[in-house]
C-alpha cells in the first residue's frame, strides 16, 4: 500500500444493501419505466430529441440509421448503440405501436420477428405525430438538465401533445417491478381528456363511456370486459384477445378464414405451431395451412379442412391450444414524480392534463417575457434549444426626404438613390435625366459647366464641386 492509502472497514451487508438499492433506482428511474406525463422513456425522449435537434423532420429526406445512433450516443445515451438501435427501430414498427414516431426506409423487421438491418443499411426520419410530442419545446416549457458530460442540454421531459403513454402504451421491466401499459385509440382518449377536463370529478365508469378498452395495432379483438374494466380502475388487468376468424364453406371444402391476430403474434409463429399440434394428433380437421400475408392486404391466413370436419369445432380447438387467442396482462406502473406508481385511467389522464397545463402556461411565460425582435429559433435550426442573440433591434424608420428621390446607377450596376439636382444644376435641363431610370452615361453631360456637388456620388471624375467644366 503506497503512501496516503488507508483502507475502510465496511460491513459487507450494508454495502451490497447500499449498492443495489443504488443500481435498482437507477434501472427504475433512468431505463425501464416511462414518465407519466409524456410516456417516454429515457432512451425513447433521447432519440426524438436527437433527431428534432440534427432536424431529421417529417417532409425531409431521411438520414442514415448509424448517425442518429451516433448522434444520441455520443451526446444524451452513454450506453450500448444495440439499445438505441433496438429502440429506434420499435418506433419505427406499425403492429408495434398504435402511433409510430419514426418513419423509417429499408428493412425494419417483420411482425413474424425477422430483425431489422444493420443500421448502416438503414434510414430514418421523425414522424409528423412526433413533432407535435416536440413542439414548442425551444420556449422553455420544460426543465433541461446537462448530458452526462456537462456539455449538452437535454429535456427532462417532453411537452408531449399527445398522450402518448395512452395511446402506445409502454412496457419494461426494472427490479423489483414491471410495467406492461395497452395502447388505446387517439380519437377515444382525445375524448376521454376533454371529458375530464370538463369535469376534474368525472368517475371512471363515466370516463369508460369514452374510452372503451385498449386498442391493440393488429386489430385483435377483445374477448370479455372483466379484464378491462379492472385495468381501468385498479391498474391492473388481464385482458383476452382473439384473431377475427371466418368460416367459408361454398366449396366441396370448408375453410378457416384468419384475418387479424392477436397483440405481438406473428404468422409465421401461429402456422408453425399449429402444424406441429396438427402432427401430435391434438387438432383434427385441418388438411392444409397457406399463409398469404403481406404488407398490402394484411394478416390472411387459410386453413383448409377435411371434408368430414367441423369447422366450429376446429376453430375452437385453434383458439384454446395456439396463440390465435393469447392474454395481455395490463400493469399501469409509471414515473410520478420520479417514484414508481400503480396508475388507474383517471390518474393516467390527471398527470398528463397537469403536464400539459404547466408546458402552455410556461409557454405564454415565454412568449410575454421575449422581446418581439428575437426571433424563436425553428425546428429546422441546428440548435433549437438556442435562441438567436445576434438579430439588433429593428432600426427606426427613416425621416422623409425634402426632396424628390430619383434612382441613379452607379458603375457596380447596384441601384443607389440621390436627391434630384438643384435648379442651378446644368444636369437639371439635361433630357437625360427624365430618361427612364436615370440611366446616365458618361457623355451625357459633356460641355456642361454647372454641375451640383448633387451629380458628383453617381457621375465620379465628372464634377468634384457645383462648377467644375467636363473634359470634352
Amino acid at each position: 500500500m503506497s503512501d496516503g492509502e488507508r483502507i475502510i472497514q465496511v460491513n459487507i451487508e450494508n454495502q451490497m444493501k447500499t449498492a443495489y438499492i443504488d443500481y435498482s433506482m437507477s434501472v427504475i428511474v433512468a431505463r425501464a419505466l416511462p414518465d407519466a406525463r409524456d410516456g417516454m422513456k429515457p432512451v425513447h425522449r433521447r432519440i426524438l430529441y436527437a433527431m428534432w435537434d440534427q432536424g431529421i423532420l417529417a417532409g425531409r429526406p431521411h438520414k442514415k440509421s448509424a448517425r442518429i445512433v451516433g448522434e444520441v450516443l455520443g451526446k444524451y445515451h452513454p450506453h450500448g448503440d444495440t439499445a438505441v438501435y433496438d429502440a429506434m427501430v420499435r418506433m419505427a414498427q406499425d403492429w408495434s405501436m398504435r402511433l409510430p414516431y419514426v418513419d423509417g426506409q429499408g428493412n425494419f423487421g417483420s411482425v413474424d420477428g425477422d430483425g431489422a438491418a444493420a443500421m448502416r443499411y438503414t434510414e430514418a426520419r421523425l414522424r409528423k405525430c412526433a413533432e407535435e410530442l416536440l413542439n414548442d419545446i425551444e420556449k422553455d416549457t420544460v426543465d433541461m438538465r446537462k448530458n452526462f458530460s456537462e456539455e449538452f442540454d437535454e429535456p427532462t421531459v417532453l411537452p408531449a401533445k399527445i398522450p402518448a403513454l395512452l395511446v402506445n402504451g409502454s412496457s419494461g421491466i426494472a427490479v423489483g417491478m414491471a410495467t406492461n401499459m395497452a395502447p388505446h385509440n387517439l380519437g377515444e382518449v382525445c375524448d376521454g381528456i376533454i371529458a375530464y377536463i370538463d369535469n376534474n370529478d368525472i368517475t371512471i365508469e363515466e370516463l369508460m363511456h369514452y374510452i372503451k378498452g385498449p386498442d391493440f395495432p393488429s386489430g385483435c379483438a377483445i374477448y370479455g370486459y372483466d379484464g378491462v374494466r379492472s385495468a381501468f380502475t385498479t391498474g391492473r388487468g388481464r385482458v383476452i384477445m382473439r384473431g377475427d376468424a371466418t368460416i367459408e364453406d361454398e366449396g366441396t371444402k370448408p375453410r378457416i378464414i384468419v384475418t387479424s391476430l392477436p397483440y405481438l403474434v406473428g404468422p409465421s409463429e401461429l402456422i408453425s405451431h399449429t402444424a406441429e399440434l396438427v402432427k401430435e394428433g391434438k387438432i383434427d380437421g385441418i388438411a392444409n395451412i397457406e399463409n398469404l400475408s403481406n404488407k398490402r392486404n394484411g394478416t390472411r391466413i387459410v386453413y383448409e379442412l377435411k371434408r368430414d370436419a367441423i369447422p366450429n369445432v376446429v376453430l375452437n380447438k385453434l383458439y384454446q391450444l395456439t396463440a390465435l387467442q393469447s392474454s395481455f396482462s395490463i400493469n399501469n406502473v409509471a414515473l410520478v414524480n420520479g417514484r414508481p406508481e400503480t396508475l388507474n385511467l383517471k390518474q393516467l389522464i390527471e398527470c398528463y392534463v397537469k403536464h400539459r397545463h404547466e408546458v402552455i402556461i410556461r409557454r405564454a411565460q415565454f412568449e410575454l417575457k421575449r422581446p418581439k425582435s428575437v426571433p424563436i429559433s425553428s425546428k429546422a435550426s441546428s440548435k433549437p434549444s438556442t435562441l438567436s442573440t445576434t438579430s439588433s433591434p429593428p432600426s427606426a424608420p427613416p425621416k422623409a426626404l425634402t426632396t424628390p428621390v430619383t434612382p441613379s446607377w452607379n458603375a457596380g450596376l447596384s441601384l443607389k438613390f440621390r436627391p434630384a439636382p438643384s435648379s442651378r444644376c446644368a444636369s437639371a435641363s439635361s433630357p437625360d435625366w427624365n430618361a427612364k431610370n436615370s440611366r446616365t452615361s458618361s457623355t451625357s453631360f459633356r460641355n456642361r459647366s454647372n454641375i451640383c456637388a448633387a451629380c458628383s456620388p453617381s457621375i465620379p471624375s465628372r464634377c468634384r464641386s457645383s462648377k467644375t467644366s467636363l473634359p470634352n
